[in-house]
């Protein structure tokens, strides 16, 4: 019979380096589409007529601004796949994980400034009002929330990720070969 883990207890498995820049790069190929299409999107509302009538010129500024922190974002993020194709192609280096991991991490601050800076300029042409700079401001404080604080706080990931109250085992025995073999898979 298998002993159950302890429920304080999380699962946790080591990854192999290799494993590590796969997830890695991966990661990184599944945000570029989305900020790209973002900064798409930046750079066609500038030459939208209504982009000069409803914007100041200070609030133009802003956008510029918005669509340079994407740029910064994606040269961020788009730089892993440029140090591994040369550095070694063929080969991974604890070293160039942690870089790697680290530019995509410091992406998130200039994506995060400019969403946030054309959330404000959005919901100031629909409102009417510079109010609205707080939607920004709670936008950015989300997106801080969400990508830096809760990765580091445990206490706030058991509380929104939470543990069942409730535990099924099931076991069912495999034939392979003429062996027996014990399978179980808690649900």
């Amino acid at each position: 019979m298998q002993e159950r883990p302890n429920k304080t207890e999380e699962k946790k498995e080591e990854l192999s380096l290799s494993k590590a820049a796969e997830y890695l790069l991966d990661e990184c190929r599944m945000v570029l589409p989305g900020i790209q299409a973002l900064f798409g999107f930046q750079l066609v509302a500038v030459f939208n007529s209504a982009f000069g009538e409803k914007l100041s010129p200070s609030e133009q500024r802003l956008h510029l601004l918005a669509i340079a922190l994407v740029a910064i974002a994606v040269a961020l993020i788009m730089t892993p796949a440029a140090l591994h194709r040369q550095r070694g192609a063929y080969e991974v280096s604890d070293t160039f994980v942690r870089v790697s991991s680290r530019l995509l991490l410091w992406s998130m601050v200039p994506l995060a400034l400019s969403i946030s800076l054309d959330l404000y300029l959005v919901s100031r042409v629909i409102t009417g009002t510079r109010l609205v700079s707080l939607f920004g401001v709670a936008m950015f404080a989300l997106f801080c929330a969400l990508w830096f604080l809760l990765p580091r706080t445990r206490g706030l990931q058991k509380a929104i990720g939470g543990r069942p109250t409730w535990h099924v085992e099931i076991s069912f025995d495999c034939i392979d070969v003429g062996e027996t073999k014990n399978a179980s898979r808690a649900l």
